[in-house]
């Protein structure tokens, strides 16, 4: 799917006050709609559709409130992985069906600061969902040239967060992004280290970031969205 398409149909519009719940008002929180329409012009067979859906778990900052799917004619399923705090609507069409379908999804959110020099005041996390995001993957290794590279950039550091802010610096100070790179990039980090070829897109420079900072054990995340409102 080209991305620039695709977010042609994926929009962010300020809903009306007086459809926000009595304590999202009183909070400041704003709602958004974000509308997806997805068709296949030219289908061959049986036609499947993965679909992102808004984060499924209740954070300080963002809210589901409500979601409309359309897909006449599919037949439609949601998948959880609440390990990673994943959502995904599959949907598929048999052959001879038109594959077209729309998701409405309505979210509320709202500004959200956190000063990581105070301890005491963050959310805490469970010491087994600490552990999840410490773990190595196929694209996200941990050890070898990851852990090379992330023990000789937070060398000096005394405390967990002087590592993340060395991780970023080092970040910000040694790659940049790449128009020629495919879709959002492959996030293969061992490849862009041992290449050094620290190029790419989304998901190649986030994910640089995560294994390095697993790498030092620091659990960590990628998160990715939508961007709707300054």
């Amino acid at each position: 799917m080209n991305r620039r398409n695709f977010l042609r149909f994926a929009g962010g519009t300020l809903a009306a006050g007086r459809q926000l719940a009595g304590d999202l008002v009183s909070d400041r929180w704003r709602i958004f709609e974000l509308n997806t329409r997805i068709e296949l012009l030219k289908p061959s067979g049986p036609t499947r559709v993965w679909l992102p859906e808004v984060h499924i778990r209740k954070m300080p900052f963002q809210r589901s409130v409500a979601r409309e799917l359309r897909a006449e004619g599919g037949t439609t399923e949601f998948l959880k992985n609440s390990e990673d705090g994943l959502g995904i609507t599959s949907v598929e069409f048999p052959a001879g069906v038109k594959p077209s379908l729309s998701l409405i999804s309505r979210i509320a959110t709202k500004n959200h600061v956190v000063d990581l020099a105070t301890s005491g005041k963050a959310v805490q996390a469970h010491s087994l969902e600490l552990q999840h995001f410490l773990r190595p993957t196929k694209l996200v290794p941990t050890e070898g040239i990851v852990r090379e590279t992330a023990v000789e950039i937070t060398r000096g550091t005394r405390t967990d967060l002087d590592k993340a802010h060395a991780i970023y610096d080092w970040i910000v100070d040694n790659t940049f992004r790449d128009p020629k790179t495919r879709g959002c990039g492959r996030g293969d980090i061992r490849f862009m280290l041992e290449s050094k070829n620290l190029g790419g897109k989304c998901a190649d420079l986030n994910t640089l970031y995560v294994g390095l900072a697993r790498a030092v054990g620091l659990p960590a995340r990628d998160v990715y969205g939508i961007r709707v409102a300054k």
